[in-house]
């Protein structure tokens, strides 16, 4: 009996204990140091092992209840550990659906500026084709002006040709035409020559 309560005085310090320092230590830490993800997180209530111990003077039901206490606890551990890698992983599958619909919004904003840019070069295709069209057609439409001014101006000049020559056919008593003129001259050589060699025959 007093072996029992020897053993009884040395028990190793409850898990009662521990998990005050624990959720002490929690505590503190969460109050330190803040975060956003702590900021939203809700805490369990209360742990039931705190101050739960009550010490019995039989000392097969002390180490009764305290192996339940145990496997107690062990269990509910398991359950919190299991409930905390399920919070994990849904953390996990939420952050990766968010980087999935921020690559999707960067993938379709990407595809818009591409678009956009685009449209514009097709604009400035249309304006730069538009320009080239107006310049070829306001040269081509200089070049038929000069064209058309060379031709009044040659139409001018010979108009002033044959005014110049009516005039001096008409100041003219005997006027030949050109094409006459030839033959005109021809007719006259021959004529000299006949009668010179008619004065020789004299």
């Amino acid at each position: 009996m007093s072996l029992s309560r020897h053993l009884l005085r040395q028990r190793p310090p409850s898990k009662s204990g521990v998990l005050r320092r624990f959720s002490t230590a929690h505590t503190t830490t969460a109050v330190e140091s803040p975060t956003s993800s702590r900021n939203q997180h809700e805490f369990l209530p209360r742990c039931g092992y705190i101050n739960s111990w009550q010490p019995s003077r039989d000392p097969k039901q002390a180490a009764a209840h305290l192996a339940f206490l145990r496997r107690d606890y062990d269990r509910k551990v398991k359950q919190m550990r299991k409930e905390y890698i399920e919070e994990v992983e849904l953390q996990r599958i939420d952050k990766s659906r968010k980087d999935e619909a921020r690559k999707e919004a960067l993938r379709v904003a990407n595809m818009e500026r591409k678009a956009a840019k685009e449209e514009k070069k097709k604009a400035e295709a249309i304006e730069r084709r538009a320009a080239e069209e107006e310049f070829r057609q306001m040269l081509s439409k200089e070049r038929a002006e000069k064209l058309e001014y060379w031709r009044i101006r040659e139409k001018k000049i010979e108009e002033k040709k044959k005014e110049k020559n009516e005039l001096v056919r008409r100041q003219s008593s005997l006027w030949v035409e050109e094409s006459e003129l030839v033959n005109k001259a021809l007719c006259s050589i021959v004529q000299t020559t006949k009668l010179e060699h008619f004065d020789l025959k004299n």
